[in-house]
């Protein structure tokens, strides 16, 4: 790890008819490396396998062994808002995300996400996520500080045993004052920047509540079953509320989708992780962490 960013892990998919070298380049994570750069990194001694030993650029290739090295670092639109911890002890740390900020590093979003963020502002590469929020999405979003303890607060949320509460400004439908459970099933495929609901068996369960009514529209209680991607969007827009600023759903809006790539980040999607609560798997304590960001600003 470099200043809080993880190495790139290439994994060569040729065999010895190509040299390692060749088969760094064919991968899809080294796109626009040049074979200049590499032997410069090799020389370094910057490419190295799981053992952490210097790689010969020039050996045979073999499948599926596993090279580390570090990419240069994407330029990237700082996102100018701070990520405020709400709490903290030797295990765990929870924070209040906001909006834009990506959970974890991917694509073209590298520094600007709050594992970075943290991993720098804490001094601590042992950092890592129990769960992820959309980049769009801010709230309650909790790390842990120890590698012995991931696994346990990990499970919580592979389990379903983590109780979240979200928060939504959407327009204002009276007939959701009662709550009102969707169900259907939802799927995304590689490629589509959208999900969608199709025919199959239910796998997406959300509780959606109309909670207060302000000039700015309806405040919404929604509290998810189930965990698919873009759940609480797709679900909200299929019963004519969909969330106010949502680039994608009920339809996509590349005007918004863009903005912050260029530095405007005046209309955030009005989603917030409200509430995030557990039992704490190491001692028992019943925990509830709550976001001080509010939907209706």
């Amino acid at each position: 790890m470099r200043d809080g960013v993880d190495s790139t892990r290439v994994v060569l998919r040729a065999g010895p008819e190509s040299t390692v070298a060749e088969a760094l380049l064919a991968s899809p994570s080294l796109a626009g490396l040049g074979i200049e750069e590499l032997h410069a990194r090799a020389a370094a001694g910057e490419i190295v396998d799981a053992d952490g030993r210097p790689v010969d650029l020039d050996a045979p290739s073999r499948v599926n062994v596993s090279l580390y090295l570090y990419r240069d670092l994407p330029d990237e639109v700082p996102i100018p808002f701070d990520v405020p911890v709400l709490y903290r002890d030797e295990n765990i740390v929870v924070v209040d995300k906001p909006h834009f900020l990506s959970t974890m590093p991917r694509g073209r979003h590298v520094t600007q996400t709050a594992l970075v963020r943290l991993r720098r502002d804490l001094g601590s590469d042992t950092i890592s996520p129990a769960h992820r929020l959309d980049r769009l999405t801010a709230g309650v979003l909790l790390f842990t500080l120890r590698p012995d303890v991931r696994a346990a607060y990990q499970d919580l949320f592979a389990s379903r045993l983590a109780r979240k509460e979200y928060r939504a400004l959407a327009p204002v439908d009276e007939r959701l004052a009662e709550t009102v459970t969707v169900r259907d099933r939802i799927e995304k495929t590689a490629g589509d920047l959208r999900a969608r609901v199709v025919d199959g068996p239910v796998n997406a369960i959300s509780d959606i509540t109309l909670v207060e009514q302000t000039d700015r529209g309806g405040v919404y209680r929604l509290v998810p079953h189930t965990g698919r991607t873009h759940q609480l969007r797709l679900h909200m827009a299929s019963l004519g509320v969909p969330i106010v600023d949502d680039p994608l759903y009920p339809e996509v809006r590349p005007e918004l989708a863009e903005r912050p790539d260029h530095g405007d980040f005046s209309a955030p999607l009005r989603l917030v992780a409200h509430a995030l609560e557990f039992t704490d798997p190491l001692d028992g304590t019943e925990r509830r962490f709550e976001s001080r960001r509010t939907v209706a600003f």
